[in-house]
């Protein structure tokens, strides 16, 4: 019964965090839709069967679906390749100023960016208002002690040392140098330091250390072996700042996103990180019986994670969708529909291939699926 319960609660808390997500990214493309005069047919939450909807005086039937994982708007004249039915010979003049596809390409492009570009927003304004209310993790990038026998010791960092950046990024506070640390586990990596007013250049290779999450499983991570005395501080912060903290930290959250990606297409680190659903609802589950504050900070991780997954030059995402219309601007034609037929093939298997590959690592991460593997190794 626990197990049932335990199940009934994670799928519950997983709604609870990816449907804001991606109502708040398809709200995205259809409000720059309507605002250019496309009209909009359907707006779902959710692929497959209707659950439950209505239809709004401008003819848009909203909906929340069977299959929770992601949603759609579609617009009329809309279609991968060239004009669909709606588009096709004899449409009205009227129709055609309400048919996405008879629009500008400036137009497309912006009706195709502003998902992504409202996952942005929607993670900023979580940031600024949690910064302005509860207040950020703010702790002087000071070192206080040095760990012996560590390799910070071995760097030759000092207490009193000042974090200036790591890899090229600049530091404000002592959490964004444990969480840079923390993705170099034996990857070198160059610091900067101020030291009696002076910068120091330092190069080093941080420990690796395997820590367990919250499902059991091994994560590796880097250590320097430095320590900041004190309890955590918290800064609140004015409207302007904590706006200001807010794009700080959803810039950082790209940036490590990408360092991360692109270590794993590097060796670096093992592609088996790379979670899916069943990672996620767990995820959202820990973050919710940590509390309030941490369950919205996850969201607003969620959100510029799928914000940038769909700017990938992936055929099918709305990234693939602005490569196409990137071709038609410079070669002032759009790419031919059987190249864009066979690019949207690609991109399906690409998306589904990593789908497969990350329900797979979701799978097995789980309990009993390692029991059953023990059995046969």
């Amino acid at each position: 019964m626990p197990g049932i319960f335990g199940f009934i609660q994670t799928a519950f808390w997983f709604l609870v965090v990816l449907t804001p997500i991606v109502f708040v990214h398809e709200f995205g493309h259809y409000w720059v839709a309507r605002k250019n005069g496309i009209r909009v047919e359907v707006f779902s939450v959710g692929f497959g069967r209707e659950l439950f909807g209505f239809t709004d005086k401008a003819g848009t039937r909203w909906k929340f679906s069977l299959i929770p994982f992601g949603g759609y708007v579609k617009m009329f004249g809309q279609s991968d390749i060239g004009p669909d039915d709606d588009g096709g010979p004899g449409i009205s003049e009227a129709d055609k100023r309400e048919s996405f596809f008879y629009k500008s390409l400036g137009q497309k492009s912006a009706v195709v960016a502003a998902g992504p570009v409202a996952n942005f927003i929607f993670a900023i304004l979580i940031f600024a208002v949690m910064f302005t209310t509860v207040g950020q993790p703010f702790t002087p990038a000071r070192i206080s002690r040095v760990v012996e026998g560590s390799v910070a010791e071995a760097a030759g960092l000092q207490p009193g040392d000042i974090f200036l950046e790591v890899e090229n990024r600049r530091i404000a506070r002592f959490e964004e140098v444990q969480q840079l640390v923390r993705l170099h586990p034996n990857i070198e990596i160059d610091l900067i330091v101020e030291r009696d007013g002076r910068p120091v250049n330092i190069t080093l290779t941080p420990e690796e250390r395997i820590e367990k999450d919250n499902q059991g499983n091994d994560l590796p991570i880097g250590i320097l072996g430095v320590i900041r005395d004190g309890r955590p501080e918290f800064k609140r912060h004015n409207l302007l700042d904590g706006t200001w903290q807010a794009f700080r930290e959803t810039g950082r959250m790209v940036s490590v996103t990408f360092t991360a990606l692109g270590q794993m297409f590097a060796g670096e680190r093992s592609a088996s990180e790379l979670g899916g659903p069943v990672r996620i609802a767990q995820m959202s589950g820990d973050a919710a019986d940590a509390g309030l504050s941490t369950l919205v900070i996850f969201a607003a991780f969620l959100s510029v994670n799928l914000g940038l997954i769909n700017l990938f030059p992936v055929p099918l995402l709305d990234g693939g969708h602005l490569l196409f219309y990137a071709y038609e601007a410079v070669f002032r034609k759009p790419l031919g529909p059987r190249a864009q037929d066979v690019g949207l093939k690609i991109g399906l298997a690409l998306v589904l291939g990593l789908m497969v590959f990350a329900t797979f690592n979701d799978l097995l991460r789980l309990p009993v699926v390692k029991q059953l593997v023990s059995l046969f190794s």
